[in-house]
């Protein structure tokens, strides 16, 4: 008996693959799919991406990762923003006294 997975799974493991450079056959192993379809649903994914039809609302772990880091880094840029205000306005609050 064959397993049907949702479109979105196949695109997201295809994804996976092809953006993440990962072994179809690796992949397959941990899902516990046959690398015969994790192949298919890359095959069509390249052809979906070549359409320009992707309209993807998941990220793989790397993604996620590099989103993570650019937030951080962000958040750290704030802090200091936020600590330069500060000083600043208590130097402008000590003055006025």
């Amino acid at each position: 008996m064959a397993k049907h997975y949702p479109q979105e799974y196949k695109e997201y493991v295809a994804k996976l693959v092809v953006e993440e450079g990962r072994k179809a056959s690796e992949v397959a192993y941990e899902l516990e799919i046959s690398s015969k379809s994790i192949s298919r649903w890359v095959s069509a994914y390249r052809n979906k991406i070549n359409a320009g039809k992707t309209n993807e609302n998941y990220m793989t772990p790397t993604e996620l990762e590099k989103l993570k880091k650019q937030y951080e880094k962000e958040m750290e840029q704030l802090r200091e923003e936020n600590e330069i205000l500060k000083k600043a306005m208590h130097i402008f609050t000590k003055n006025q006294a």
